[in-house]
């Protein structure tokens, strides 16, 4: 069971900035979003984020959010599939054959957008190498984590047994129980 890339930490980061359990959203704001960027070291201090990037960000995870869903048996909600598509097409990337990246972001790109093409080359290489499989949301809906599934045949639904898959089984559980039990 590989230990996750730094794509696929990356990735798992930018998806959890949201907590559907909690209700909370790291990138609420456009400041929080040049935040989150700079704590992961993909956008340097003096770059102001505006509104249609921090736009173009949620839509991106959005769709990443939808994507891994994906892996669980959820049913994709094309919409959101197509959103984070459309922010996609609009941050160019190179194939290079020097350096150290394969692909990189084209060099005309803002900061803000040239770190939204990073987390978009994130999820390539995942795409590309595999690895997406492994990363995926909890089936749980009232939890939606995202995690790295470390299960040799990559079967892992929930991002805790002892939590979000026991909260199914006794779901289950009592389901049959009202469905045995004679109407009086």
């Amino acid at each position: 069971m590989p230990d996750p890339s730094a794509a696929a930490r990356l990735v798992e980061a930018f998806a959890n900035t949201v907590d559907v359990e909690l209700g909370t959203d790291e990138l609420a704001e456009p400041d929080d979003l040049g935040a989150w960027l700079r704590d992961q070291g993909l956008l340097g201090e003096d770059a102001p984020v505006g509104a249609a990037d921090h736009d173009d960000a949620l839509r991106l995870r959005d769709g990443i959010r939808e994507r891994l869903g994906l892996h669980v048996g959820d049913e994709p909600r094309a919409g959101l599939l197509a959103a984070a598509n459309n922010v996609l097409r609009r941050l160019p990337v190179l194939v290079v054959v020097d350096g150290d990246a394969v692909l990189a972001a084209e060099p005309g790109l803002s900061p803000v957008r040239r770190a939204l093409a990073a987390l978009g080359l994130a999820w390539a290489e995942l795409v590309i190498t595999g690895d997406a499989t492994r990363l995926k949301r909890c089936a749980e809906h009232s939890c939606a984590w995202v995690f790295w599934d470390t299960s040799k045949n990559r079967s892992r639904r929930w991002c805790s047994m002892r939590v979000c898959g026991n909260r199914n089984k006794a779901r289950r559980f009592a389901a049959r129980r009202r469905s045995a039990e004679p109407e009086s």
